[in-house]
């Protein structure tokens, strides 16, 4: 099921329609942005997961892919290329922003929704230069065939029917994730969670299990459990960049705080690590977050 302009009346400058397609993880949605002619967010069963900007890649829409965005600045001096472990797909855009903004770098993009990621490649394609490539395969599958010490980063980013699978939220799972890490590799993740926060601190727990620096970006308002969003995990065995990465999320259009260090234990208030056997998905968000 499908529903789109023809490429010909596209040319003359008509604005597209939205692309609807039967994907594996439900209705997916891909709604042309009345602003910026191709730019688009893609939608799965009515939750917004990805907006790309096809004319500038380097522009990112949602506030936890910006913070996402700011850990690609940060991690390396700018413009040096990076290896790159994209746990989830979704509309490619944060591997789209590390080739636009980090030329030669080479990227892995396990999505297990192949449809999916056929439709976005169809109607949003990446740019044939970029060393982007597209493995359909779940995401632990897909890390437990990365070479150890590949990765500069791994991102993770994965939700299905809007929740973080539980094999992806374990002390095992992030076990895998330092094997594919450099010594000095970092690893991100976007979570979500809502009051009473028991997710979100039992991943940073877990975390901790793994990685000796960590540290948390999200709006005020989730960290103090007023309502359900978004947070970005960055975890490392090395230093962080922490003082810049709070300037950039603290002035951003949508500005958030970062916790770290003695803050970020107490805010963990003694949540035990994750592991396999009693691991559950991440909470569902409220019908009313997508309103």
């Amino acid at each position: 099921m499908a529903k789109k302009n023809s490429p010909k009346s596209r040319a003359r400058g008509t604005a597209p329609d939205a692309v609807v397609e039967k994907v594996d993880g439900g209705l997916a949605e891909l709604i042309p942005d009345r602003d910026r002619p191709r730019s688009w967010t893609l939608l799965l069963d009515g939750a917004p997961q990805s907006h790309v900007d096809l004319d500038d890649p380097a522009r990112l829409d949602f506030a936890y892919q910006r913070r996402l965005g700011h850990v690609v600045d940060l991690v390396a001096p700018a413009k040096q290329p990076l290896t790159v472990l994209h746990l989830g797909g979704g509309a490619f855009t944060l591997a789209r922003y590390v080739a636009a903004t980090r030329p030669r770098s080479t990227q892995q993009v396990v999505e297990i929704d192949v449809p999916l990621a056929q439709l976005v490649r169809r109607e949003l394609p990446l740019d044939p230069g970029a060393r982007i490539r597209v493995r359909g395969a779940d995401a632990r599958e897909g890390l437990a065939k990365a070479a150890d010490g590949w990765a500069d980063l791994v991102i993770a980013d994965v939700f299905s029917g809007a929740r973080t699978p539980a094999h992806l939220t374990s002390t095992e799972f992030l076990a895998d994730v330092r094997r594919v890490l450099k010594p000095g590799g970092h690893y991100a993740a976007n979570l979500a969670d809502g009051p009473p926060l028991a997710h979100l601190r039992g991943q940073i727990a877990t975390a901790a299990a793994l990685f000796p620096q960590l540290a948390l970006a999200a709006d005020p308002a989730v960290l103090r459990g007023k309502r359900f969003g978004n947070a970005v995990l960055l975890a490392s065995a090395s230093a962080l960049p922490v003082a810049e990465w709070t300037r950039r999320v603290a002035t951003d259009p949508h500005p958030g705080r970062v916790e770290h260090g003695r803050d970020l234990v107490d805010f963990t208030g003694g949540a035990a690590p994750v592991v396999d056997v009693s691991a559950q998905p991440s909470p569902a968000p409220p019908s009313s977050v997508f309103k």
